[in-house]
C-alpha cells in the first residue's frame, strides 16, 4: 500500500480517502487496499483531520501515526476513489464531509469526470444507518461525476453475512464497544470492492492528471 508523503508522484492509484476514530474504518479501509493491489493497482492510504468547534483549533500537518492527510493532488490526481466514514446519524462525518466540501476547485475543472468511486462505512449496531450513510456518501461523488460502484451479489457474502457489507458498499459493525473487528464476509466484501474498482480504473484507463 502506498504511503508515501510525496502525493505530487504521477501514477495510476486509487485513493482510499477516510475518517476513523476508533480504527473500524481504517481496517475496512486497508482491506479495500489489499483488494485493490490484487487487481494490480496501488492503494494509496490517507485520512482527513478532525474538526473542532473551537475556531482557533488546528490539527499538525501531520499525523502522529497512520496514514497522511488527504492533498488536493492526492484528490485530483486519483485513478478511482473509495471513500469511507463511520455513522453519525445516518451520515458521513463531518471531518470528511469538510474535506469533500473543500473540492469546489477540482469540481470546476472536472478532475473526477468519468472515474469510478465507491463508498465505505461502520457503524455500533447493526441496523445504525449503514446504508443512508452510504447512500448519503454517494451524492457529492456523483456532482463531481464520477462512476459509483457496489458489491454485486455474484459475492455470496451478501447473502451470507449478519454483520456488515451492503450492495452499496463495504461495511462493518463494530458493536457498542467498537471493538469488534471485521469478520470473515466484512474482509471478503470490502477486498472484494476494491478488487472491483481497480479493476473498472484499468477498464476505464483513468490516470492521475486526467
Amino acid at each position: 500500500m502506498v504511503d508515501s508523503r510525496n502525493s505530487a508522484r504521477a501514477e495510476r492509484y486509487v485513493l482510499v480517502l477516510y475518517y476513523s476514530r476508533t480504527g473500524s474504518i481504517a481496517q475496512l479501509a486497508r482491506e479495500i487496499a489489499h483488494g485493490c493491489e490484487k487487481a494490480g493497482v496501488p492503494a494509496r492510504l490517507r485520512t482527513v483531520p478532525p474538526v473542532s468547534p473551537v475556531s482557533e483549533a488546528t490539527a499538525s500537518a501531520v499525523p502522529d501515526n497512520g496514514a497522511p492527510y488527504c492533498s488536493a493532488a492526492d484528490f485530483a490526481g486519483c485513478s478511482a476513489l473509495a471513500l469511507g466514514s463511520p455513522t453519525r446519524f445516518g451520515n458521513m462525518a463531518a471531518p470528511l464531509k469538510y474535506f469533500i466540501d473543500q473540492t469546489s476547485e477540482q469540481w470546476m475543472a472536472g478532475a473526477m469526470i468519468g472515474k469510478p468511486a465507491a463508498v465505505f462505512t461502520s457503524t455500533s449496531s447493526l441496523h445504525g444507518g449503514q446504508e443512508s450513510t452510504l447512500l448519503s456518501m454517494m451524492l457529492p461523488l456523483l456532482h463531481h461525476g464520477m462512476l459509483i460502484t457496489g458489491i454485486p451479489y455474484s459475492e455470496k457474502g451478501l447473502l451470507q453475512t449478519t454483520g456488515g457489507g451492503t450492495p452499496y458498499g463495504a461495511s462493518h459493525m463494530a458493536g457498542t464497544d467498537n471493538m469488534t473487528r471485521p469478520d470473515v464476509h466484512e474482509t471478503a466484501l470490502a477486498r472484494a470492492l476494491g478488487e472491483r474498482l481497480a479493476r473498472l480504473a484499468l477498464t476505464l484507463g483513468t490516470t492521475s492528471g486526467e
